[in-house]
């Protein structure tokens, strides 16, 4: 499927140095470009940065990782060697990829590996229902295998590209046979039968902005990645994954730009031909990928967009440290834990709800990330007794859902979210858990992501494949995007993708 782009860009800027960034100025340089990074804040990452707590750091966005290979793909396009940069990246796979709490007191391992799965549910839901995920397995790999290289892992100028071709016809019609543009909790719950293993399998779902009784089933791709093909821990934290990729994009002869915020981009008829920032600096360019958010792109153009689209729910998130004497005596001795509430379907509603009738969910589901377990290295010492990082998330509406005060929610919702912890086996949570920083809608607004969400553009239909915002902007045609509001979507493997498709879009080939 040939698609258009952009000729002769031998000078590139990438406004951004989140994955998105990193990852389309890694193809790029590996492909010979001159490529600068200008990034507004003082480090890298992005969504995967870092909070600076009191002697000690803790990642401030996405935790969990999966398909690593796309990271070792970006470095392999400079030819890098992970053991060899600094910080050097190290990946484990975790096992279990998740320990699952449900409300009546039962729990279960996810586990990656079949046979450890099939024995797993086999202990907590019986052997019929070990029968059943295998067949859910197998489904949901066949949805994944599908649509990666055709549906995720590839440029659209139409969505007539997805029949431009027989192979391409071919896979659409393999994809709805699957009943890949049914709902995904439809065809999850026909194949399994435990409520618990249906939220295990369905509460990705958040991922992609919607309810799993809203998603599309081909947004089963998501928990095959999370619940098949392994989540993984890496050393130092997720965002050693940006600061490796920076190190390997510098040492590969691009320049990257710290503190550097884009304030302008200025056109010769309808291209761009230099970038701007506050301090003054020109920096003149062929092409630029811009991979900030929505909003602040668009604010940036000469002809801003005006479609409105609907955004994912938010997340409160708590980041701080605990010490050891209490987090010991927990049960939940995981890297991540998934604690469930009762009220699955109406937790989902009340997130989700439309404009102005969101509201802070009444029976919370939260994800405990304590990623010392994986990397002892990160235990510290406070206050003189030894401490572990610690981050709770709660997903909760945006702001066009729930226009909520945030600046004065934020510490009582604190207090009621490490309340309801405590009273599920989380015992001296509430006292002992120094909580750093806290995330709100308020403070993703404040970085300029649309409604306060750091999950982007909500995976309906009308923002999927595409439909969702393209990465080629037919009226500025060397302006490429990147990042989690473009194709393919969010989420760490997607918005990797998003940067080798905007090299793509330079015209950038596959290795």
């Amino acid at each position: 499927m040939a698609v258009r782009t952009v000729p002769d860009a031998q000078r590139v800027v990438v406004v951004g140095a989140g994955l998105a960034g990193l990852s389309a100025a890694l193809h790029l340089r590996g492909a010979g470009r001159d490529v600068t990074v200008l990034e507004r804040g003082d480090a890298v990452g992005g969504r995967v940065g870092v909070h600076t707590g009191p002697g000690y750091e803790i990642d401030n966005g996405a935790t969990v990782l999966t398909m690593p290979e796309l990271i070792d793909d970006a470095l392999a396009a400079v030819g890098a060697d992970a053991s060899t940069l600094h910080p050097p990246l190290h990946t484990t796979r975790l096992s279990p990829a998740y320990h699952a709490r449900f409300a009546d007191g039962s729990t279960l391992d996810v586990h990656s590996d079949p046979d450890s799965m099939v024995a797993e549910i086999t202990r907590v839901c019986g052997a019929e229902e070990a029968r059943r995920y295998l067949t859910l397995r197998r489904w949901l790999a066949d949805i994944f295998d599908t649509e990666f290289d055709r549906f995720m892992n590839a440029n659209f100028d139409s969505p007539l590209d997805l029949v431009s071709s027989p192979a391409a016809l071919h896979d659409l019609v393999k994809l709805v046979r699957l009943g890949g543009f049914g709902r995904l909790g439809k065809q999850v719950n026909r194949r399994i039968h435990d409520p618990r293993l249906r939220k295990v399998f369905t509460f990705q779902a958040l991922y992609a902005g919607v309810t799993p009784a809203r998603a599309l089933a081909v947004y089963g791709a998501i928990p095959h990645m999370d619940t098949s093909l392994g989540v993984y821990a890496v050393d130092g934290g997720m965002r050693t994954v940006a600061r490796a990729m920076a190190d390997a994009f510098v040492r590969a002869g691009g320049r990257l730009q710290l503190g550097a915020e884009v304030t302008e981009l200025r056109f010769a008829g309808d291209r761009v031909c230099s970038v701007h920032t506050a301090d003054g600096t020109c920096y003149p360019c062929d092409a630029t990928v811009l991979t900030p958010d929505l909003p602040v792109v668009d604010a940036l153009m000469p002809s801003p967009r005006f479609r409105r689209t609907l955004a994912s729910p938010s997340a409160v998130v708590l980041h701080g440290t605990v010490p050891t004497a209490v987090s010991s005596a927990w049960q939940a001795k995981h890297h991540h834990v998934i604690e469930f509430g009762a009220r699955w379907d109406g937790t989902f509603r009340e997130i989700t709800a439309p404009r102005g009738r969101g509201r802070l969910m009444t029976d919370p589901s939260l994800l405990v990330t304590r990623p010392a377990l994986s990397d002892p290295d990160l235990l510290l010492r406070r206050n003189g007794a030894e401490h572990e990082p610690l981050s709770v998330l709660a997903p909760c509406p945006n702001l066009d859902s729930a226009p909520l005060a945030w600046d004065a929610l934020a510490g009582p919702y604190s207090k009621e979210l490490l309340a309801t912890l405590d009273a599920r086996g989380y015992a001296g949570i509430t006292s002992g858990f120094d909580v750093d920083h806290i995330d709100t809608p308020a403070t993703w607004a404040a970085q300029g992501m649309s409604a306060g969400s750091p999950f982007g553009s909500a995976h309906v239909f009308r923002q999927t494949g595409p439909f969702r915002r393209r990465n080629l902007d037919p009226r500025h045609p060397n302006v490429v995007l990147a990042g989690s509001g473009t194709v393919p979507g969010v989420g760490v493997p997607t918005v990797l993708l998003s940067g080798r498709l905007a090299a793509e879009r330079l015209g950038v080939g596959r290795q």
